[in-house]
C-alpha cells in the first residue's frame, strides 16, 4: 500500500454521486447540531446574566424596603445556577431534563428543588438533536450505506473478479476503500464540531479527545459493515443485517433495559416528595410552637434555652418549622435520589451492549450534562440554603436588632465551590 494506492482510491470514492450525497448530508446534520447546540447554551447563558442582573436588583429593592431579618429572609430570593460548561453544545445531556437554574428562599427546601422536577421521567424519553446524538445514532447509518455493498456493487456491476485479480495486495483495496470512506465520514462530522467547539472555547486536550473518541466508534462500525460486506449475499440482505445490528443496539436493548431497570429499582418520585413537604410545613401552623420547636431542636440543640415564644406568629417559630418540613421528608428525599443513581449506575453495564448509548454517556460525562452533574447542582443547593440557615439562625434565635451592615455577610451561591464545603 503506498500514496498511489490511496490517491486512487480516494478519487475512485469521490467520483461516485452517491457517496459524496451521503458526506454531504452527513456534514450537513453535523453543523445543525453544532449549531442549534451552540445557540441553545448561547441562550443559558443568556438566560443566566439576565437573571443575576434581575437577581440583585431584587434583592436591593428587598432590603430598601424591609427592616427585618425575617421579613428579608422571607422576601428575599438568591439565584443558585449550573452554568453550561463549554463542551454542552455537543452533547445537551439531561439539562432540557433537570433543572439547571433555582431562585430559592429561606423557606422549606426539598419543595423548591423538587417543584420542577415531576416530569422528569417522562421528559427524559425525548431528547435533542446533538451532536453527539448525530454521531451515535445517525452515523452508523450513513456507514451502513457507504459500506454494505462494497463489494455487493462489484459484483452486480461484474467487476469483483477482475478487481481481485489485478489488485498488487490484499490490503490495498477493500481495506484501504473502506478505510478511506471512514476518514472522509469523520472528516464530514468532526470538522464543524471542531469549528462549534473552537467558538465555544473547549480545551484543545478535550477537542482531540471527543475527535478520537468519534473516529473510534466509527471504526467499530466500519468494521461490522466490513464484515458483513464479505457475506456473498445481494446488497439488500446484507444492508438489512446492519440495520438489524443497528435497531437492537440502539434502540431495543437501551429502550428494553430501561423498562426493567424501571421496574426493579421503585422509589418515590419528585412530586411524592413536594406533597410531602408541603403537607408537612401545612400542618405545623395547627401544631403548638411547643410542638415544633422540641422537633427542631433534636437536630439543633444548640438554640436550646431560644426557642420561646411571646406571640402567634414569630420568625423563628416560622423557619423552624420550614426546616423540620425539610427534615420530616429527608429520608424520602434521599430514598427519591438513591433510586435515580442505582437506575443511572445499572444503565451504565446496559450500555456495555449499546454503543450508542455508552457513546452519549461518555460525552455527557465530558460535558457536564449527565445526570450525576443535575445532581451535584442540587447538593451545591442545599449546601447552599445551609449556609443561609446558619448565617440568619444567629440573627433570628439570639433576638438580634436589625443592622443593614450584617447583610453584607449574607452568603452568595458560589458555582464553583464544591457541595460538601
Amino acid at each position: 500500500m503506498n500514496w498511489i494506492d490511496i490517491r486512487r482510491e480516494a478519487l475512485f470514492l469521490i467520483s461516485k454521486k452517491s457517496i459524496v450525497a451521503l458526506l454531504i448530508i452527513a456534514t450537513l446534520l453535523s453543523i445543525f447540531s453544532v449549531w442549534t447546540g451552540s445557540v441553545e447554551i448561547a441562550q443559558q447563558r443568556a438566560t443566566i446574566q439576565r437573571l443575576i442582573d434581575a437577581d440583585e436588583l431584587d434583592r436591593k429593592a428587598v432590603t430598601e424596603q424591609y427592616h427585618d431579618y425575617g421579613y428579608i429572609a422571607y422576601y428575599t430570593f438568591h439565584l443558585t445556577y449550573a452554568p453550561p460548561s463549554p463542551l454542552a453544545f455537543a452533547a445537551l445531556g439531561v439539562r432540557d431534563v433537570y433543572p439547571w437554574k433555582h431562585r430559592i428562599r429561606m423557606l422549606a427546601l426539598e419543595g423548591q428543588i423538587h417543584e420542577s422536577d415531576t416530569q422528569n421521567p417522562e421528559l427524559a424519553l425525548a431528547g435533542k438533536i446533538d451532536f453527539t446524538f448525530v454521531v451515535a445514532v445517525f452515523s452508523p447509518l450513513l456507514l451502513l450505506l457507504l459500506l454494505h455493498d462494497m463489494r455487493a456493487s462489484e459484483r452486480a456491476a461484474s467487476r469483483y473478479d477482475f478487481l481481485m485479480v489485478t489488485r498488487r495486495h490484499r490490503y490495498n483495496l477493500w481495506p484501504l476503500r473502506a478505510g478511506i470512506t471512514v476518514a472522509l465520514l469523520w472528516l464530514a462530522l468532526i470538522i464543524p464540531f471542531i469549528a462549534g467547539a473552537l467558538f465555544n472555547g473547549v480545551t484543545v486536550g478535550l477537542i482531540i479527545l471527543v475527535s478520537l473518541t468519534v473516529a473510534a466508534y466509527l471504526s467499530g462500525w466500519a468494521v461490522l459493515c466490513y464484515w458483513v460486506s464479505r457475506i456473498h449475499a445481494s446488497a439488500p440482505v446484507l444492508a438489512s443485517l446492519i440495520l438489524g445490528a443497528w435497531l437492537l443496539t440502539t434502540f431495543i436493548i437501551p429502550s428494553a433495559g430501561n423498562v426493567i431497570i424501571d421496574k426493579y429499582y421503585n422509589g418515590p418520585h419528585g412530586g411524592a416528595v413536594l406533597m410531602t413537604q408541603r403537607e408537612a410545613v401545612n400542618d405545623a401552623w395547627d401544631l403548638p410552637h411547643e410542638t415544633t420547636m422540641a422537633a427542631f431542636l433534636e437536630n439543633h440543640p444548640q438554640w436550646a434555652g431560644k426557642t420561646d415564644t411571646n406571640s402567634l406568629f414569630e420568625w423563628k417559630w416560622y423557619y423552624a418549622f420550614q426546616q423540620v418540613g425539610d427534615e420530616k421528608v429527608q429520608p424520602l428525599a434521599e430514598a427519591y435520589q438513591q433510586t435515580a443513581k442505582d437506575r443511572y449506575e445499572t444503565a451504565g453495564w446496559v450500555a456495555l451492549l449499546s454503543p450508542a448509548t455508552l457513546l452519549q454517556r461518555q460525552l455527557t460525562q465530558w460535558a457536564d450534562t449527565d445526570a450525576t452533574a443535575a445532581w451535584q447542582y442540587n447538593d451545591k443547593v442545599r449546601s447552599f440554603h445551609a449556609e443561609l440557615r446558619h448565617f440568619y439562625y444567629p440573627l433570628l434565635f439570639n433576638d438580634k436588632d436589625f443592622e443593614k451592615a450584617a447583610l453584607q455577610k449574607r452568603p452568595e451561591f458560589d458555582t464553583v465551590k464544591k457541595s460538601d464545603e
